[in-house]
């Protein structure tokens, strides 16, 4: 009798846990849902260090140094902050830990003329699926590229056109632009911190994103070709010479639903 009560109480113990940790498990949001508030999720930078973090020489944007050195990565003023560390030469910093299934929220602040990016599952050597950061002429943001990935992903719904406070809308667009070109300027405060945020669900995943609130891009990919998990990443591309402009970002904070 006392056997079976031990047995009994150790079974409810352990029940108990499970239900605790299913409780805390994060479920899987709806298509439509709205960005998880940020005071949900979990900071991923702590303003002084790159403690959580590592640079990654491996990408194709590293080639200039022949991948010795992945760009110049530092903390300023609280911000990751990132150059190419000689003319032509970038990379990528990556956090240490996995991710699957995520919503990750940042704060930006580029100079304008760096190509950058936020990558969902990279893996070191920069395959991802990427919200673009390509904020420059021509450039776009939160639009939705495979880097180094299969099936020539790459979709985007206006670009910009000369100064930032600029954009040039596709109307032919699978995802419609949720804003004209006369609204841009009040969307995005040029040369103050913006908000921005990807979520990546499933295999095939579907990508969304946002820009200071507003849904920019939803992107479903129609095969897997990609694994899992992976890192969560911030880019300066290659090419060219930016050794004397940056990208920053700030309270890098994400929500993981896996």
């Amino acid at each position: 009798m006392r056997s079976f009560l031990a047995v009994s109480r150790v079974f409810g113990v352990c029940a108990a846990a499970a239900l605790c940790q299913a409780s805390l498990r994060a479920e899987p949001p709806k298509k439509d849902a709205p960005p998880v508030p940020t005071s949900q999720m979990t900071r991923l930078d702590d303003g002084t260090s790159l403690k959580g973090w590592h640079v990654s020489a491996k990408s194709g944007h590293s080639g200039t140094s022949k991948n010795k050195s992945g760009g110049k990565w530092e903390v300023v003023d609280g911000a990751i902050t990132g150059s190419q560390d000689i003319p032509g030469n970038g990379g990528l910093v990556l956090t240490d830990e996995q991710f699957g299934d995520f919503e990750v929220r940042i704060e930006m602040k580029n100079d304008y003329g760096p190509d950058s990016g936020l990558f969902l599952r990279s893996t070191e050597r920069g395959q991802a699926y990427q919200a673009m950061i390509d904020y420059h002429d021509n450039g776009n943001l939160m639009g939705v590229y495979g880097e180094g990935l299969s099936g020539g992903i790459h979709r985007r719904n206006f670009s910009f056109k000369g100064p930032v406070t600029s954009i040039v809308v596709d109307e032919k667009a699978d995802f419609k632009a949720p804003f004209d070109a006369k609204k841009w300027p009040e969307l995005w405060k040029a040369d103050e911190w913006n908000e921005l945020r990807a979520r990546i669900i499933g295999n095939p995943p579907t990508v969304t994103t946002w820009i200071n609130g507003v849904k920019t891009m939803e992107f479903t990919d129609t095969e897997k070709r990609h694994p899992d998990k992976g890192s969560i990443g911030l880019q300066v591309h290659g090419g060219g010479d930016y050794t004397k402009q940056f990208v920053r970002y700030r309270d890098i904070r994400v929500k993981k639903f896996d």
